[in-house]
């Protein structure tokens, strides 16, 4: 895999009588107004595209030996320029540096500081050791998992913006959806184990994960998609041509400027 040079992307009283003490307990027990939502103008609707992991923690090793952090700058990069495109000029890559925990602070820093009003963190998926098995590529012992393939989507209830966070995470499912594209079911399974999650959206793959830092420690929406399994001998394939990298980044445009319209 070529080398991929780097940088960090920063962001960017008085007594009352009787009558007036009983409308007081009244109002208090009200509950207060809930503030409309401010208006989405796409050239100033401020998105961080999160490119998952670090070139030292790079995350998930693919079935034939590449690292998941390449898969998602890729993929991350390609989403920025279509969203950019699409009129969301004030999209930015976030790309960080160090090992795992460090980083995750790091991007939630960049992303608060730089009053983001959206996250999305790029990923691609894998599955817990136990279910890997083992073959040999390029004359290396290598580790695969072909019994589950498909995209997820996550979201936290501990993120201030659970609900509009699950709302977008629901728009980028259907569109996924409408593209052929299904989603892995298997995080509802035992056999996940402590990766086993929430299902929030059957129909099309959105889960709760409450512990994620990024979707959580944000404050701002923040959606996290793992794209698709690279432990998946098919699917890795897939997920590294071009058609199904622009099929993803379009779903997700679409899903964000629909989005913005209905805000």
């Amino acid at each position: 895999m070529a080398a991929i040079a780097l940088s960090l992307i920063a962001f960017w009283s008085w007594s009352p009588d009787h009558s007036q003490a009983a409308g007081t307990r009244k109002a208090a027990k009200a509950k207060p107004r809930a503030l409309a939502p401010e208006k989405c103008e796409p050239r100033k609707f401020r998105i961080v595209v999160d490119v998952g992991h670090t070139p030292d923690s790079y995350g998930a090793l693919s079935a034939r030996n590449d690292p998941e952090f390449g898969f998602n700058f890729r993929l991350a990069r390609l989403v920025t320029a279509k969203l950019k495109s699409e009129g969301f000029t004030a999209t930015r890559l976030l790309v960080t540096d160090g090992k795992a925990r460090p980083s995750l602070f790091k991007r939630v820093g960049a992303a608060n500081d730089g009053r983001a009003d959206l996250v999305l963190s790029i990923h691609h998926d894998s599955v817990p050791d136990k279910l890997l098995e083992t073959w040999e590529f390029d004359g290396a012992k290598s580790y695969f998992s072909d019994r589950f393939s498909g995209h997820s989507l996550f979201v936290s209830e501990r993120n201030p913006h659970f609900t509009t966070s699950l709302k977008l995470a629901r728009m980028i499912g259907r569109q996924l959806k409408e593209q052929g594209l299904h989603y892995a079911s298997q995080y509802t399974l035992p056999v996940m184990g402590r990766y086993r999650r929430q299902l929030l959206d059957k129909d099309v793959g959105v889960y709760r994960y409450d512990g994620l830092i990024v979707l959580s420690r944000t404050r701002s929406a923040a959606v996290l998609l793992e794209a698709g399994s690279i432990i998946n001998r098919d699917e890795e394939m897939a997920m590294n041509s071009s058609e199904r990298q622009e099929m993803i980044a379009g779903a997700v445009a679409a899903a964000v400027g629909e989005f913005c319209e209905r805000r």
